[in-house]
């Protein structure tokens, strides 16, 4: 039987790196897409032990006909479109580029599917930032966008115009709309991996505070390991479909910031009251976690949870890893790095 061959755009970055893994663990030849005009940060493919297992060719989400080459090169049964401006902080500082890349660079892909082959499965990245500010309530796939930043309008674009050419043109296209899902191999970008890899740095005695922004904001926290299990079942379908992905639990920044200091180690208390709370450690009396406003975004979300019953139904698909495991793995992982004196970003 004739292996089933992959396009997977933005396949350096995490999601990118985790799919790949387990298409190639699925019999798949995987292609991956880089930018020539950026340097090339492989460190995750490397973690993985999947580089010399990829095939990298460049790609430019700018240029229509560079994409087009692309497709004719390959010639892909499946396309996963990961690659975007995936900062929604750097989205309000680089609004332009980021409407470029992450609307009108997806417009280029579908279109250019549509003139060179419509039997091409294609697969669109979309995010719960899309809902916005909904409320405290589940959020699933009949529930209402209001997007807060560029990147989230974004988005938004490009879910709207991946259903459309699936009802226009009959092209196998759907989306997934991932709640946050983290890993070891989350940038340091992302709180997250900021609050793990920085604390271990802190443990080390190579930092001394981890700041951050708004520490109340609530997410929908899973692995990432998971989450790209269900983007391919969803690329599986008889039909194309969208789909929430989610653990359906929330839990604050400031949550996530206490379990991993205690994971690390870390006899923490906090002081203050809102929104000026600080943590100290107990055993050397230092301030550890502050807020810095520089980090607060223009308009921010505040709470995002969502409901995954449709994925569990039609795919089977739910979350394995905990909460308090995800923090775990992270915290352990970057200990291990930081004891190693290498802080991967």
């Amino acid at each position: 039987m004739k292996k089933k061959i992959a396009l997977v755009t933005g396949i350096t970055g995490q999601d990118g790196a985790y799919l790949a893994n387990l298409l190639l663990n699925k019999g798949y030849k995987v292609y991956g897409t880089y930018r020539r005009s950026s340097s090339l940060n492989l460190w995750r493919l490397e973690e993985l032990g999947i580089l010399d297992s990829i095939e990298l060719v460049s790609l430019e989400l700018l240029e229509k006909s560079n994409i087009e080459r692309v497709l004719r090169l390959v010639k892909p049964n499946e396309v996963y479109n990961l690659a975007a401006q995936s900062f929604v902080s750097m989205s309000f500082e680089n609004p332009i580029y980021t409407v470029k890349v992450d609307a009108i660079g997806v417009l280029k892909i579908l279109e250019s599917i549509r003139m060179i082959d419509k039997k091409i499965k294609f697969y669109q990245a979309s995010s719960s930032e899309m809902f916005g500010e909904a409320g405290l309530k589940k959020l699933n796939e009949k529930s209402n966008f209001h997007p807060r930043s560029p990147y989230a309008i974004s988005k938004v674009f490009s879910h709207y115009m991946t259903i459309n050419y699936r009802e226009s043109y009959d092209i196998f296209a759907c989306s997934g709309i991932l709640f946050n899902h983290e890993s070891p191999l989350r940038g340091t970008e992302f709180v997250t991996r900021k609050i793990t890899s920085t604390l271990a740095e802190i443990q080390a005695g190579r930092q001394k505070i981890l700041e951050l922004g708004n520490y109340y904001a609530k997410r929908d926290w899973g692995y990432a390991g998971d989450f790209v299990e269900g983007i391919w079942k969803m690329m599986q379908n008889d039909k194309p479909k969208d789909y929430v992905l989610a653990t359906g639990e929330e839990h604050s920044v400031k949550e996530f910031a206490s379990l991993a200091a205690k994971i690390m180690g870390f006899n923490l208390v906090w002081k203050g009251s809102k929104p000026n709370e600080y943590a100290i450690n107990k055993d050397t009396k230092k301030i550890i976690i502050k807020t810095n406003n520089l980090y607060y975004r223009p308009s921010d979300v505040s709470f995002l949870k969502g409901e995954a019953k449709e994925a569990k139904k039609d795919l089977g698909w739910k979350p394995k890893i905990k909460f308090i495991d995800l923090v775990r793995i992270m915290v352990e992982s970057d200990k291990k790095r930081s004891l190693n004196g290498r802080i991967l970003r």
